[in-house]
């Protein structure tokens, strides 16, 4: 239901864009988004092709071979890195599943993906025509060829060729999307207004979606062996009774999975899983441990959710910041927004203090160390709250911090997006040359 007397009316144009953003954003994926890309673009070129290649090729932005180098592919067995992303998409993807490419696979494909590798060339290559998100995949079957290029966004297909013949292409500029809703529109102040007034029966879907996906794939990693078991170590060593650390642990735990070949979906936030989940089972635990209303968490996930998409906009979908600290930020926000019962100044402050704490941490690609950067990103975000019922936090002037929520969101997003430029060149030279 939407309370009376708000200050965004259902039929503002912010409104309306607030819903499209959420609907486009807040979708399923199986398995980290970066293979998964290159997955979907192999399956599209194969299927293009019409017929099983004996050859594959793929080109990839620097940052696309950073985050899929490392990272264990779901369906293929517990393989990792590019090779096996796009030979698994081209024998058994699902050319119209987009981020669930993998969905459909049977086990008898997944079986006959060693002995395809084995016997089809496929080769890598990195590509820089200045876009952080871009793969060319061509396939060939000795006969024929046919190429797939994704750009921008990870399912964003922007040409499609066979012999030579282009059969699909648009311009590789984001703001030609008529269908793109304005992000320009987020702001911390409109977006608690939203989270205050909107009508649940609006976002609902979107949201319980991604509390019942995120939540299995959670639980998956506090009970099996994933990765280095983040979530099952904090737990472990610190007990359960702690709503703190089940929040880290939860959300660590998720990430655990997800990165270590889990097959599960989960729902994203700014094009990542990771992101997603960090977003949103903090928010969960600590809405459990409050016994707080189902309005309350939704409510506060809208904030969570929102808040981490602002921020996000301004440095993109890539780059040598980690995106585990937006996404960390986002869910101290939400926690605030729950303890407090939508205080605004303690929302904004939480916010600034997180960024403040865990603003240097580099994005050095997905694998399993991405669950113990959640847990210090979640961390940042909850101490960013309690230093702020407590009187203590940073001020405009401290470091990158500003005056205010808007210029510090700003002046991280440049740091992100411009100032890591260089360690961004750098990580990845490291990360191939290796």
């Amino acid at each position: 239901m939407r309370p009376e007397g708000k200050e965004m009316e259902r039929e503002s144009l912010k409104y309306r864009t607030y819903i499209k953003i959420l609907e486009r954003e807040l979708v399923p994926a199986m398995g980290c988004t970066e293979p998964i890309a290159i997955a979907f673009c192999a399956a599209t070129a194969r299927k293009t092709l019409g017929a099983r290649p004996t050859a594959i090729r793929v080109e990839a932005s620097g940052n696309i071979i950073k985050n899929v180098k490392s990272v264990i592919v779901p369906n293929t067995g517990g393989k990792h890195g590019i090779e096996a992303a796009a030979a698994a998409g081209v024998l058994y993807g699902d050319a119209e599943a987009g981020l669930q490419v993998f969905a459909h696979a049977a086990p008898e494909e997944i079986e006959g993906l060693d002995a395809y590798m084995q016997e089809t060339e496929i080769c890598v290559a990195n590509i820089d025509f200045g876009y952080v998100l871009d793969i060319i995949v061509t396939v060939s079957d000795g006969v024929h060829t046919a190429k797939a290029r994704t750009a921008l966004e990870h399912t964003n297909l922007v040409r499609i060729e066979k012999d030579g013949a282009v059969l699909f292409e648009k311009p590789v500029v984001e703001e030609t999307d008529p269908n793109m809703p304005d992000y320009e529109l987020l702001n911390v102040r409109d977006i608690l207004d939203f989270a205050k007034s909107c009508d649940l029966e609006d976002v609902l879907p979107v949201l319980k979606r991604q509390i019942a996906y995120n939540v299995k794939i959670s639980d998956e990693g506090l009970n099996n062996p994933y990765g280095s078991n983040i979530g099952k170590t904090l737990m472990q060593v610190y007990g359960d009774e702690n709503v703190r650390i089940r929040a880290k642990a939860r959300a660590a735990a998720g990430s655990d999975a997800r990165m270590n070949g889990c097959d599960l979906p989960v729902v994203i936030n700014s094009g990542s899983g990771n992101q997603g989940m960090t977003v949103s089972l903090p928010v969960y635990e600590y809405a459990r441990a409050l016994r707080a209303p189902e309005e309350a968490m939704w409510r506060a996930l809208l904030v969570s959710n929102l808040v981490t998409l602002h921020e996000k906009e301004g440095i993109g979908r890539l780059s040598a910041y980690c995106g585990a600290v937006s996404a960390g930020a986002g869910a101290g926000a939400g926690i605030a927004w729950l303890k407090t019962g939508g205080d605004v100044q303690a929302v904004e402050q939480t916010i600034v203090n997180a960024l403040a704490i865990t603003s240097g941490i580099v994005c050095d690609g997905a694998k399993a160390s991405c669950a113990a950067k959640i847990a210090t990103a979640v961390d940042a975000g909850i101490l960013g709250f309690e230093m702020y019922r407590n009187g203590r936090s940073f001020r405009g002037g401290d470091g990158l911090v500003a005056e205010n929520v808007e210029h510090t969101i700003s002046n991280i997003s440049r740091l992100g997006r411009e100032g890591m430029k260089g360690t961004d060149k750098e990580i990845i030279d490291i990360m191939i040359s290796r």
